[in-house]
This record gives C-alpha cells, structure tokens and sequence, in this order.
C-alpha cells in the first residue's frame, strides 16, 4: 500500500477553489492523507483535532508532527509547568484521530544538533516508554546517525525500539543534511519526506525569508521516477509506504505528488467531494 500525502493543507493553491473556506475538505479530495505541521509550534487542543476528523471521509489520516519541545527544539520549561504536562496535553490532542484510526504515525523530526550520541539514544529509550505503543516515525537532521560505522547500529536501535524509519530527500549540504537510506526498520511502515533539492534556500533556515526559500524545488520526471523505484523497493520491507511532499515554498508540492500518483498508477477511493464553487453550474 502507497499513500501519499502533503505537509499541511492551507499552502497549495492548485488545489482549492478560489477564495476557498474548505480547504481542508479541498484538500481531502485531493489526497487521502496530510501531515499536520502547526503541532510543532503550538499543541492544537482536543477540540480542535476532533473537527480535523469530522471534516474528512473515514479513510482520510493524518500524520501528526511532535511539539518542538519533544523533539528537543526548545525547552519544556518555556511552554508547561512539567515535562508530563507536555506529553499529556500531546497525547491528549492526538486521542481523537487514535480512537477512531485516523492517526498513521507521530513524526519526531530532531534538530540538526542531535547528533548520535549515549544521551540521545536514551532519549529515544524515553520517548518510546512515554508514548507506549502509538505508531512513531523518526527523522534526523544529524549525519553522525549515518556514518560508515554507525548506520546499522541506528537502524537496529529504531527496529528495537518500534520506530518508524523515516526516509528522507534533502539537500546534501553539511552535517545538517542526512543521506538517503532505503531502509525500513517497522514491517508496518515505513515513512518518506521529500523537501526538494534547493541547497541554498536549505542553508537559510533562520532567515526571516526561510519559508519562502528553504524547501522552493520541483522535482522533473527524471526525479519522480527515481522516487517511484525507490517506493517499489520498499514496499518490499513494509505494508504501507508513506509519501509525504515537503517542498511547498514555491507551491510545487501538489503538483508533484499528483505525478508521483501517476508514475506508480494510484488511484485513491472514498476521498472527500470537492467543495462545489458558488458559481459553477
């Protein structure tokens, strides 16, 4: 099973009518899946999650990114009075997707500066017994996690501990920049992220213009094709394959993931109706 999704629905222009209020359901008629990225900066509220559910089909799921002071972005300190207060209010804003099987996976996306270390690795230990048994993908940012002498030493430890091995396109471009490793390390899944290629916007990351910049590329057939081997191969390690298109700086993310669906002949059933434009006949 391929499905492929895009990170966040309110940045793809292609895909809405004009002016859209819906787009969300917009968005659900396109693709059977979304990568919720507002949870990185602000964990969203029970209330809130629960109307994400109600406005998609059944068969629609999300993959819900981890609060910046999980992945160790920020400090707790700065948002709760206690590190548990985090976790909880977490697993409280995810329980509506979870109890009705609409959550594929958590995404844990760490910072450059976690590189492969003693602590870091207990870190992971600690991650896993607070979010029991709930489906976690891990993405690094650390090349250290990828090195001649410790790439097989990571991918047992994220087969150990039930992780999702996320498969990444980047940017190749110091030690910020991990390489691609077609490797699942969960019989269930296995997650990609494709944020493009544009090296120099990559390095902009704390510019004020960094969302303009960072992820700005198209991939051309030649790399959508390439992808869509890749997809094969890994179809062989896990049930389902999830495709998520990062590159959404200059709105090509769309786009791309509809050429993807077509190099691997996908169709999806039971997506939402598009919302009917006011003065279409």
């Amino acid at each position: 099973m391929i499905t492929i999704g895009l990170t966040g629905w309110s940045d793809h222009d292609t895909l809405y009518a004009s002016a859209s209020k819906h787009k969300l359901e917009d968005y659900a008629g396109n693709f059977p899946m979304v990568e919720v990225d507002t949870s990185f900066y602000a964990i969203p509220s029970p209330s809130t999650t629960e109307r994400w559910v109600e406005r998609t089909p059944e068969e629609f799921s999300f993959v819900v990114k981890a609060f910046q002071a999980m992945t160790k972005h920020k400090e707790w300190q700065q948002y709760y009075d206690s590190e548990t207060e985090m976790y909880r209010r977490f697993m409280d804003a995810i329980a509506p997707m979870s109890e009705q099987g609409r959550l594929k996976a958590i995404l844990f996306q760490f910072p450059p500066y976690f590189g492969c270390t003693r602590e870091n690795v207990n870190y992971l230990r600690m991650l896993r017994e607070k979010m029991g048994d709930l489906p976690l993908a891990i993405e690094f940012r650390n090349k250290t996690w990828y090195t001649e002498n410790t790439t097989t030493k990571t991918l047992e430890l994220l087969r150990e501990l039930g992780f999702i091995h996320t498969v990444v396109d980047e940017p190749q471009v110091g030690n910020g920049s991990v390489p691609i490793v077609l490797k699942a390390t969960n019989d269930a899944m296995t997650l990609i992220r494709l944020h493009g290629r544009n090296s120099a916007g990559w390095m902009k990351a704390n510019s004020p213009e960094w969302r303009e910049v960072r992820t700005l590329y198209r991939y051309n057939e030649e790399e959508i094709n390439y992808w869509a081997e890749n997809i094969r191969y890994l179809q062989k390690q896990s049930k389902e394959i999830i495709v998520i298109f990062n590159n959404n700086s200059g709105g090509d993310a769309a786009d791309n993931a509809k050429h993807l669906q077509q190099a691997l002949n996908i169709s999806y059933e039971g997506l939402a109706p598009m919302q009917m434009n006011l003065f279409d006949i």
